[in-house]
């Protein structure tokens, strides 16, 4: 049975697809050493930790993408680097990414994520049971601006799954199973920190692709924005501001609208070797009246 749009809003709801959404997203960092250095410093691991947060209210975040970090003052050379978080909210449940960053330029890396979607609902219908959960998986590039302090990073996704497609249909229109390619997801992300402020934005736009112009296809626009202050290396905190709005629904008699609208707070710590948590918490702010929201990621970057 496939999931309309109002049992996956209401869904949503009594619960408390999208980074993208985190989307993204995952997060990213691109390591730096000194060309005569074997291991990284405390304060390059620090560095590292504090740009990987920033992404950590995803999807993506779901989503998908982070800032990813420039080669510190005076080196030439930035390293691999991956990154795994678990994250968990109030809307999205529970859902670990990954990130890896490949240097390809002077100011350039690949990169690659993914996100384990495992709310059942998010599979063919409400009462899934674990199997044919979505998955999403992306490439993109991370371009170093400004000496380093800002970020961007463009990358596309493919989900695997029902949740925008409907899922696999028979020639009678009867749903079968799960689709490779249900969705794709275009997303941007932009990072900037220096030694006082930080800041991120992510927009991505989850698009039916497979059964796009059959009955139950979804699009969803799932953007963020948050800024905060750096107090310590170690601490910062700041304002966050999310909104996911489903943009497209053929699903007969179904509805568009805003699925959440959150504004709160964060706090975020970060730990040397590239350990980093963040919190976020805060109020829906749409009509929806789905009570308060709270978001935590927690991981680690090497």
């Amino acid at each position: 049975m496939r999931m309309t749009t109002s049992s996956f809003l209401s869904g949503a709801a009594l619960s408390a697809l999208a980074a993208c959404l985190a989307v993204a997203a995952a997060p990213s960092a691109a390591l730096a050493k000194d060309a005569d250095a074997a291991d990284l410093t405390q304060e390059d691991a620090l560095d590292i930790a504090l740009r990987e947060v920033a992404f950590l209210d995803a999807a993506g975040g779901g989503g998908s993408g982070g800032g990813g970090r420039a080669s510190v003052e005076g080196d030439d050379k930035r390293d691999d680097s991956y990154s795994v978080v678990l994250n968990q909210d109030s809307f999205f449940g529970f859902y670990p990414t990954f990130n890896g960053l490949i240097p390809v330029s002077e100011k350039i890396d690949f990169s690659f994520y993914g996100i384990l979607w495992t709310r059942p609902s998010f599979g063919l219908n409400a009462t899934n049971s674990g199997d044919d959960l979505w998955t999403e998986f992306g490439l993109g590039a991370n371009v170093h601006l400004l000496d380093g302090r800002l970020t961007v990073k463009p990358q596309v996704g493919l989900t695997n799954g029902a949740l925008l497609s409907g899922g696999a249909m028979d020639a009678d229109g009867n749903v079968t199973g799960a689709n490779f390619a249900d969705g794709v997801v275009p997303s941007v992300t932009a990072n900037y920190r220096d030694d006082m402020f930080e800041a991120e934005w992510y927009s991505g736009y989850y698009a039916a692709l497979r059964n796009r112009n059959e009955e139950a296809a979804l699009d969803f626009l799932h953007l963020w924005f948050n800024a905060g202050i750096r107090v310590t290396e170690k601490f910062s905190f700041g304002g966050h501001y999310e909104l996911l709005q489903n943009s497209r629904n053929t699903n007969p008699g179904g509805a568009t609208g805003v699925a959440y609208e959150w504004a709160g707070a964060y706090a975020q710590f970060a730990l040397p070797k590239g350990f980093f948590a963040r919190f976020t918490g805060g109020a829906e702010v749409s009509e929806n009246s789905s009570g308060d929201f709270y978001k935590l990621a927690a991981g680690f970057s090497f």
